[in-house]
C-alpha cells in the first residue's frame, strides 16, 4: 500500500514542483534532481526491480545527461534542466525515453512560441508587480524549459511500470 501510495505521487509531485519552481524563479534546485534520483532508487529496490534492469535506467540517464549538458554548454536549455531531464530518463528508462523526449520538444515549442507571443505585447499594469512575471516577460530572459519537461513526464508516466504496477482496485477501495 504504501509503496503504490509513493509510485502514485512522489514522481508527479517532483514534476509538479520542478515545473513551479522554474515558472517562479526561472530555476530547478538540485534537490528535485536528487529527490528524483534517491526516489528512483528507493522504489527500484523495493519494487523487486532486478539489477541488470536498474543499470540499464541508469545508462538511460548517462546517455540524456550527456546529450543535454551538451545543450546546456551551448546555451540552449540550463543546467537544472538539464539534471531534471536526465532523472527523468532514469524513471523512464529506454522503454519510454523516445516518447519523452518527443513531447517535450512538441511541448517546449508551443512553449516557446507561447512565450514569443506573449512577449510581444505590453504587460498589463496591475501584473508589473509581480517578479516572476516581470522575468516571465522580459525578452531578455530564458524560456522556463522545466515545465515542458515536466509536462512531458506527467504525459508519459501512466504509461510505465510504475504505474502499471500499481493495484488500483486496492487503492479505490479505501
Amino acid at each position: 500500500m504504501i509503496l503504490d501510495t509513493a509510485r502514485l505521487l512522489l514522481f508527479p509531485a517532483l514534476m509538479a514542483f520542478a515545473a513551479a519552481s522554474d515558472l517562479f524563479t526561472m530555476t530547478i534546485s538540485n534537490r528535485v534532481s536528487l529527490a528524483l534520483i534517491a526516489g528512483f532508487v528507493v522504489l527500484a529496490v523495493l519494487g523487486g526491480m532486478g539489477l541488470h534492469d536498474i543499470l540499464l535506467h541508469f545508462g538511460a540517464g548517462a546517455a540524456v545527461l550527456v546529450v543535454a549538458f551538451g545543450c546546456f554548454a551551448m546555451g540552449w536549455v540550463g543546467g537544472g534542466d538539464a539534471k531534471v531531464a536526465a532523472s527523468v530518463a532514469l524513471w523512464f528508462g529506454f522503454d519510454h525515453l523516445l516518447n519523452y523526449l518527443l513531447y517535450v520538444s512538441l511541448l517546449g515549442g508551443a512553449l516557446t512560441i507561447l512565450l514569443i507571443q506573449f512577449r510581444q505585447w505590453p504587460l498589463p499594469a496591475f501584473l508589473t508587480g509581480q517578479a516572476w512575471l516581470n522575468r516571465l516577460h522580459d525578452k531578455q530572459s530564458g524560456i522556463p524549459y522545466g515545465i515542458a519537461l515536466a509536462l512531458g513526464a506527467l504525459i508519459v508516466y501512466p504509461e510505465t511500470e510504475w504505474i502499471k504496477a500499481v493495484g488500483l482496485t486496492h487503492l479505490a477501495m479505501r
